[in-house]
């Protein structure tokens, strides 16, 4: 994907579509939490799932992934962009907002209401490697961390399981079974679902841990946090109607189709970068 060379001012047309991308599908999970939370905005959504997953890039490369997907949903006129990856949020939010007027809304795993939640003092988080070993993830533990055991569990494999369409096979239980153990042999009774892939594996975590456990993620967080920004620009769409999607992968079209009509649940049309 070339960059874009001609990038629109920011746009203060209530009626043009918000922009969101992540490392692949999983940011659907979000886009979810978005489309109950705005049932009338136009949605834009780019799955960069030829370079999934994030977790083990460099922040360099992830930097301009984000800058180029970024530009991709500027070229489409959106009024702002969620970037619903939490990796891509660590490596590059504050580099966007730096470079674009354009809202920038972003991913934060749930610490802060982890810790509002746990009774037993232990909390952990399941995460990609790339989000684990950020600073921006760091000063978020140093922030919010003081007085509870936080336990950080990357899970390399689970995103290549949610973007396979993979949310119940024995591979995916075997990977969650692995990730969680230590989690609950600790006795953490908060786990934060610190990648937006896992939010559909949530059904099966949540098997497998067993009522002893809440499991936290951030969709509806971000979805409110938007709703906020769309009002305070005001750029919130007045129409009554629903809003549309549109959808775009870097990916196979074939597979993408096929695993995003599953997770969306209903059929899309899929365009190729």
């Amino acid at each position: 994907m070339a960059a874009a060379q001609h990038i629109p001012d920011v746009q203060s047309d209530a009626s043009a579509p918000v922009g969101v991308f992540d490392s692949g599908i999983g940011g659907l999970s979000v886009l979810l939490d978005i489309r109950n939370a705005l049932p009338c905005e136009d949605l834009l959504y780019v799955a960069d799932s030829g370079n999934v997953p994030y977790g083990s890039k460099s922040p360099s490369f992830i930097r301009e992934r984000s800058r180029l997907l970024t530009e991709f949903l500027l070229e489409k006129r959106a009024k702002a962009v969620v970037v619903a990856c939490n990796t891509a949020t660590a490596a590059a939010a504050g580099f966007l907002r730096s470079h674009y007027p354009t809202p920038i809304v972003a991913m934060e795993p749930a610490v802060k209401p982890a810790i509002a939640a746990t009774r037993s003092g232990v909390i952990g988080v399941l995460a990609t490697v790339g989000t684990l070993s950020s600073a921006r993830f760091a000063a978020l533990l140093e922030r919010f961390g003081n007085g509870v055991q936080i336990i950080v569990q990357p899970c390399p494999g689970l995103v290549e399981c949610v973007e396979a369409g993979d949310l119940d096979g024995n591979e995916t239980r075997e990977l969650v079974e692995k990730y969680t153990a230590p989690l609950h042999a600790a006795g953490a009774d908060v786990i934060v679902l610190g990648c937006t892939h896992y939010s559909f594996l949530r059904p099966l975590i949540a098997s497998v841990v067993g009522p002893q456990a809440t499991l936290i993620d951030t969709g509806g967080a971000v979805a409110k946090q938007l709703r906020r920004v769309l009002e305070a620009e005001k750029l919130l769409n007045s129409k009554q109607s629903a809003g549309t999607e549109r959808f775009w992968t870097t990916g196979d079209i074939d597979s993408g189709r096929r695993v995003i009509a599953c997770l969306w649940n209903g059929p899309v049309i899929l365009e190729k970068i």
